[in-house]
């Protein structure tokens, strides 16, 4: 099970910055104001192209603005979720009195916590932690969320106790296929995991919220082994109450990680909502292969079906070319035609490029469209090669590569995709810059012709 990480604390003292660290991304609002983080933001930690843990940010508790009981409402879920929590304080605003209730809170949910003194640069730890001691929360940590500082021994402090698993980042693997279902609630993801087995494996109720679990289960099909994971329904947050029911967001963010393919269940005669688009972007963002199955086809009137159509097309356009299914898990209708699909999208995520046929079709993609120039000068790429799978990742190398904008990056990834045939999943793109191998010496009597040919003074 993949250990999730709550960052709770005061507003302002560095917690969507430590989340950035962690997640080695820039997905949290950083900025010098209290208050910028109002609701949860989930990011996975990742080393060694594995997955180690879900990292949660929060809002700061003691929040004065209008949405202070919100925000206190909102941490409370996080911390019924975490397996861990970073109870984040300021060195440079020293101890506080909320500080003191929050460590009372915390207690209370009886979850190891672990105080990570924020802003420490250049102190030495002891003297750092001191005046925190009072607070009673045991192993305290002097760290620099922005610099990293003593970051990553908190880290491996914390995932001692939890197993890395190998087979997360879908290179050792058991050969099974898994195949994660989610969506919303009473979307139908129980029925279609039992038609897809051909009996009643899991509990199927006319109710939203059944599923409280993720539930595995394998299965043999056409000679390939597959285990299908069984989600509980995601809810707006607005919806999300009860103390079961808090657990379903993480536990499908869970199943994300752990999948290769991700069959995203829409109800076709409920209206696509924001929140469909939001699990489909959770997909998209773990770099998952994705299956889109529209459930409860039948029996709709050819302009219902249009109009799903449309919904479709409209909120999830952001999706790599994908396959649509559109079906009656109740009555089993087209059902069968989703085993071959998941299969199509797997050996997608899983190809294995050869690095001279990737490096032709690079090729061809930069002949039909070179990538724009910078200030003047032309930014080159000149190889690439295969870093991962499960999405398929490329380096490529060249020059000037940090200017490439974000537009043809997607060109490069979507015509590869194309050239390839790959389906349900997206070519992420890793950029490196060659190194001038002569700049180190500018300093030490190195000049430059306009041929670029050095020359020694």
């Amino acid at each position: 099970m993949i250990p999730v990480i709550a960052l709770v604390g005061r507003p302002n003292v560095g917690k969507s910055t430590l989340f950035n660290t962690l997640t080695r991304s820039r997905d949290a609002i950083v900025h010098d104001q209290p208050g910028l983080t109002r609701d949860r933001l989930y990011g996975s930690v990742k080393r060694d192209r594995i997955v180690r843990a879900l990292v949660v940010d929060t809002g700061g508790l003691g929040d004065d603005s209008d949405f202070a009981a919100l925000i206190d409402e909102q941490v409370e879920q996080v911390l019924a979720e975490a397996d861990e929590i970073v109870f984040v304080v300021d060195y440079e605003q020293g101890l506080s009195g909320r500080d003191a209730e929050i460590a009372q809170t915390l207690r209370r949910h009886g979850k190891p916590v672990h105080l990570a003194v924020n802003k420490s640069e250049g102190i030495e730890g002891a003297m750092a932690v001191t005046d925190f001691q009072s607070l009673g929360l045991g192993e305290s940590w002097a760290i620099s969320a922005k610099r990293g500082d003593r970051v990553e021994a908190l880290l491996d402090h914390m995932l001692e106790r939890y197993p890395s698993d190998e087979s997360l980042d879908g290179q050792a693997d058991d050969g099974r296929i898994r195949v994660a279902i989610v969506g919303r609630p009473n979307a139908g993801k129980s029925t279609l995991i039992n038609a897809l087995l051909g009996e009643s494996r899991v509990i199927v109720k006319d109710e939203p919220g059944t599923t409280r679990d993720s539930v595995s289960i394998p299965f043999s099909r056409a000679g390939r082994e597959f285990e299908l994971i069984d989600t509980a329904g995601v809810r707006r947050k607005q919806a999300v109450t009860g103390t079961i029911e808090k657990f379903s967001i993480v536990r499908t963010l869970r199943a994300i990680e752990r999948a290769h393919v991700c069959v995203l269940m829409l109800d076709a005669q409920r209206e696509i909502s924001d929140q469909d688009a939001a699990i489909a972007g959770m997909i998209d963002a773990r770099g998952r292969s994705i299956v889109v199955v529209v459930n409860k086809w039948d029996n709709l009137e050819p302009y219902a079906r249009k109009r799903v159509q449309e919904q479709f097309e409209r909120r999830l356009r952001f999706l790599a070319p994908h396959e649509v299914m559109n079906i009656s898990a109740l009555h089993g209708s087209r059902v069968g035609d989703i085993i071959p699909a998941v299969v199509r999208a797997y050996d997608s995520a899983m190809i294995e490029f050869k690095t001279s046929d990737l490096n032709r079709r690079l090729e061809a993609a930069v002949a039909a469209q070179s990538p724009p120039m910078y200030n003047g000068h032309p930014v080159k790429l000149k190889f690439a090669h295969q870093e991962d799978r499960n999405p398929p990742s490329i380096i490529i190398h060249g020059n000037r590569l940090d200017h490439i904008p974000q537009t043809y990056t997607r060109y490069i990834s979507n015509f590869l995709q194309k050239s390839y045939r790959l389906t349900g999943t997206r070519i992420r793109v890793v950029y490196r810059t060659d190194e001038n191998p002569y700049a180190k010496r500018v300093g030490q009597g190195v000049r430059y012709l306009r041929r670029g040919k050095p020359v020694q003074t």
